[in-house]
């Protein structure tokens, strides 16, 4: 994921402009210049309120755009024209001058590393600097982490509730929010523990595995036979060029036998898509079968290609299914293969794999897994509209607040409690257990938030209560929090 770091800058760090900024920042940025106040040092920090998707965690992402933002962070002198036309006539010219000259060089982050788990209204990104840059990273800092935070926890809960070894396909990228949210949910979808991504973009700059192979529109587009062309295909170990549509109508009349499927079902066209993509990608055979009927024609026309493939000694991959009850028809689809690969003796049947797609959301996986017998035989499962867009949950809600001003602690109080900080700079401990696992409370893994002008507990020290269930800070912890 950490490959190409040329490209992958030029993707993400140099398109966020230091103007992806509400306006109101630079005013107050002003505002602290005229006063004299904006190389004060500061300290914010960046939490969000409430765990998502009404679970008990979220993964933190976005740090490596957000340290490459920080690090090309200067004003064009465009910009700056820019944002002299459109603040009040009366800002004062050398104000431009400061802007033109500013930079992130006295910015410091202490954060988690990317992927971490973090919990609801415990910091994992503290930005310090003076009080005016610092001020004017506040929106695009939060814009960089909220979403690809989401997502990537998005993610994580669909790898838990599919499994260890299930393997999930990112295919987001049509129904993203714009091209900027097509690539974000790739990339921490990844992290978040899918497997592969539709986008090629998201792969060739992150390195991520790509995948896809065919729609339902290329099997809908063939109508005859007669369309299939070149007819041919030389055998894996060389030879002589093979009359391909001659092998699989032979091999579709046995299928059909064995089945008990009549033939005069089939439709043509699907079986013409499926040669003609056979031939093209003889090695790389996954076809969609559910574009007319799944057991009248795509699964028969499936068999007899990849019948007539595995004679070429080629290896086709499988199949895909996109409509209907997904685990229905895997359990019949697996069937259908053990059945061929024991009446027609080709043992290459019993290691095709079923992928299946449409619309799965995470309460339609988690309902699936409870179908443990019949979910068995999906191999993988392609996800998009409900990952990307995070359906259940469309905004993380992070919040970046000031803790620290010239080394003293500030508080915001409000007229909603939900919505008051606790002042100063802390360190973050994760609480151990004797085995010095995470300690995990019936709801939540227990962080501890220390003040940093006290001292840190000390190795045993039973920070929260006097309670014998209650976890000690152990010798060599050292918090989350890192620089």
């Amino acid at each position: 994921l950490v490959h190409n770091r040329e490209v992958r800058g030029r993707a993400r760090g140099e398109r966020v402009s230091p103007l992806l900024t509400d306006l109101y920042q630079f005013t107050m940025a002003y505002a602290y210049w005229r006063a004299g106040r904006h190389n004060e040092p500061a300290v914010f920090e960046l939490f969000f309120r409430d765990n998502p998707f009404g679970g008990g965690f979220s993964l933190f992402a976005g740090l490596s755009d957000c340290l490459m933002f920080l690090r090309n962070f200067r004003f064009k002198k465009e910009d700056v024209e820019y944002l002299r036309s459109v603040l009040p006539s009366d800002t004062d010219p050398d104000f431009f001058t400061y802007l033109k000259e500013l930079d992130c060089s006295a910015v410091s982050v202490s954060a988690v590393s990317e992927g971490t788990v973090v919990f609801a209204r415990v910091p994992f990104l503290e930005v310090s600097g003076p009080l005016a840059i610092v001020q004017l990273l506040e929106t695009s800092l939060l814009c960089l982490v909220n979403y690809a935070s989401l997502v990537c926890t998005n993610a994580a809960r669909f790898r838990l509730a599919a499994g260890p070894k299930r393997r999930l396909l990112e295919m987001g990228l049509r129904r993203a929010q714009g091209p900027d949210g097509g690539l974000t949910a790739s990339r921490y979808t990844y992290i978040g523990g899918f497997d592969l991504t539709s986008n090629a973009l998201a792969g060739r700059l992150f390195g991520i595995p790509v995948t896809g192979t065919m729609a339902h529109s290329y099997v809908t587009s063939f109508s005859s036979l007669e369309e299939v062309w070149p007819q041919t295909l030389v055998p894996s170990r060389g030879g002589d060029p093979i009359d391909l549509i001659c092998l699989v109508k032979g091999w579709l009349g046995r299928v059909c036998q064995l089945l008990g499927t009549k033939p005069q079902r089939v439709r043509e066209g699907e079986l013409a898509a499926f040669l003609s993509y056979a031939i093209a990608y003889p090695q790389n055979f996954l076809p969609v079968i559910d574009s007319y009927s799944v057991s009248c024609s795509g699964l028969p026309c499936f068999c007899a290609v990849a019948l007539a493939l595995c004679q070429l000694h080629y290896q086709p991959l499988g199949i895909r299914l996109d409509s209907g009850d997904l685990c229905r028809q895997s359990v019949e689809v697996r069937r259908v293969f053990r059945e061929c690969s024991n009446h027609f003796t080709v043992p290459a049947f019993e290691s095709f794999i079923i992928v299946c797609t449409n619309s799965v959301s995470e309460q339609s996986l988690a309902e699936l897994n409870k179908r443990v017998s019949e979910f068995l035989w999906i191999d993988a499962v392609g996800v998009g509209t409900h990952l990307v867009t995070c359906t259940s949950h469309p905004s993380l809600g992070c919040v970046y607040k000031l803790v620290e001003v010239r080394g003293c602690p500030r508080m915001k109080l409000s007229e909603d409690p939900e919505k008051s900080t606790l002042p100063g700079r802390k360190a973050i401990y994760r609480l151990l257990d004797t085995e010095g696992e995470p300690y995990c409370t019936r709801f939540s893994v227990l962080n501890l938030s220390i003040l940093l002008k006290y001292c840190r507990p000390l190795n045993g020290q039973m920070p929260l209560s006097e309670n014998r269930h209650t976890p000690s800070v152990k010798s060599g912890d050292k918090p989350l929090l890192e620089m």
